[in-house]
């Protein structure tokens, strides 16, 4: 049997459309191709912003700003040592980029300058850390993207 130039687009066209069409389904039903958004209301924390900006800038006039590391007991965050621990509030939240269930937020309650976020809270890789936390009246800020 004998195609002719007609049949080949024709066929052609239904392959291309086909493989097309395969890819979309496959994009929208696969779960590990599932992102979400950072937050649910983003539009309204867009207008708190600026808030943000400014609890950035007082951080930066500290002496010393915010360290962490990773200790075998977790991750240990470790505020100014000439601030009185008392005096310090506020609320660590942890962000997975890869997984919403992973997310969450600790209030923090200091005995002395350190912070423990046991192990058992974090997986290896990727997440961004924010820490809003107020001393004395002043509000500070510390955002940072980490590899734990």
């Amino acid at each position: 049997m004998k195609l002719n130039w007609g049949t080949g687009i024709v066929i052609a066209f239904i392959g291309f459309i086909s493989f097309i069409m395969y890819f979309v389904i496959n994009m929208n039903t696969d779960k590990k191709l599932d992102h979400d958004l950072v937050t649910e209301d983003y539009y309204k924390q867009e207008l708190k912003y600026q808030n943000d900006i400014d609890k950035e800038k007082n951080a930066k006039t500290l002496s010393a700003n915010l360290k962490w590391r990773k200790t075998e007991k977790g991750m240990l965050i470790s505020f100014p040592e000439n601030l009185e621990p008392s005096n310090i509030s506020g609320k660590v939240f942890l962000y997975r980029p890869s997984n919403k269930q992973l997310d969450f937020e600790t209030t923090i309650s200091l005995s002395n300058h350190n912070l423990l976020i046991p192990d058992k809270r974090l997986l290896d890789g990727r997440w961004n850390i924010k820490i809003d936390w107020n001393y004395k009246g002043n509000n500070y800020l510390y955002k940072e993207e980490i590899l734990y």
